[in-house]
């Protein structure tokens, strides 16, 4: 085999050993070092200079072939040792999330929520933070004809919460949910089934009077009703009694009336343990005292519910 042929064979197995320790994932083992010879600057190039040596091979004799350059590669080093530290276990109530736009969840091993999704809704917030967030509303066009903001008021430790749909006109005046007429017979209803104002929580739809008390707009709902979720989700009552069509189709984000939904329980859809029971609104049955009969079914399966004595 004369130089040329010996140079491309020590050339060829080179490259061979580069390449294979470049799949063993050495690739960095020298910056003079090339894989291949088309990297190379062509007056560098091994094919450049065996032209280059038969240009001047009749006029000068052959030298013998220089002693083949061998490239000392290291072997690579065993990988280190991988330890595996299984997840820290979190209480669960130290996974409630600071506030409804963060929703920190327990992570399966998987990347998956180990939480039902609807339990995430639980927060760590107050009745107060929430309504130190509410402030003066001006969310809606209700804040340019309101007196006041009616927030909500009750136990925050309540099992049992009335939503309603908006503040009428004493409510407006006062800023306290249900004490006109329809609050009065509130108060009676919660009496008949052994319950006082004090043992609930009240709130609406609306914080703030539609002009004329007529039925809140889309565009007041979708401003408001966040902070009533937030509500809910803060007090966490076993039970929500919706008062009237527009706080059970807002609350359930149904179009089901009142007629078909009243007297059965229903799931809260925000979070998974809560129940909800439609009835007639107070000032519905002053209008209509021939429903009062129905909504005082209604409120028994409240009762029994609360005791124990049913599971819806």
């Amino acid at each position: 085999m004369d130089a040329r042929e010996e140079l491309k064979d020590l050339l060829n197995q080179a490259r061979e050993h580069l390449f294979y320790y470049r799949d063993l994932g050495l690739t960095h083992i020298g910056e003079e070092i090339k894989l291949t010879t088309r990297e190379l600057p062509a007056a560098e190039s091994p094919v450049a200079q065996l032209t280059a040596a038969e240009s001047v091979q009749a006029s000068h004799p052959p030298t013998p072939p220089a002693p083949p350059v061998l490239i000392e590669i290291q072997e690579p080093l065993p990988p280190e040792p991988v330890t595996f530290h299984p997840p820290q276990f979190i209480p669960k109530q130290e996974i409630a999330m600071a506030n409804t736009k963060e929703t920190p969840a327990l992570l399966s091993l998987f990347g998956d929520s180990a939480e039902p999704q609807a339990q995430q809704t639980q927060v760590s917030e107050t009745i107060e933070d929430i309504r130190r967030d509410l402030g003066e509303c001006q969310r809606c066009k209700l804040w340019t004809t309101r007196t006041k903001i009616v927030f909500g008021e009750g136990s925050q430790q309540a099992q049992l919460m009335f939503v309603g749909e908006a503040p009428g006109a004493d409510e407006d005046a006062s800023g306290r949910p249900f004490v006109g007429r329809a609050g009065q017979l509130l108060d009676k209803m919660l009496a008949a089934i052994d319950m006082k104002r004090e043992d609930v929580y009240i709130a609406n739809i609306l914080k703030s009077r539609p002009p004329g008390n007529r039925n809140p707009e889309a565009d007041e709902t979708r401003a408001c009703i966040p902070f009533l979720y937030r509500q809910i989700a803060s007090i966490h009552p076993r039970l929500i009694v919706t008062l009237g069509n527009p706080a059970t189709q807002g609350l359930l984000e149904t179009k089901t009336g009142i007629s078909r939904l009243r007297g059965e329980f229903q799931n809260y859809p925000r979070i998974a343990d809560i129940k909800v029971m439609p009835t007639f609104h107070p000032a519905y049955l002053l209008r209509s005292p021939d429903k009062k009969r129905e909504a005082w079914e209604d409120l028994k399966k409240v009762r029994a519910f609360l005791r124990g004595e049913i599971e819806p």
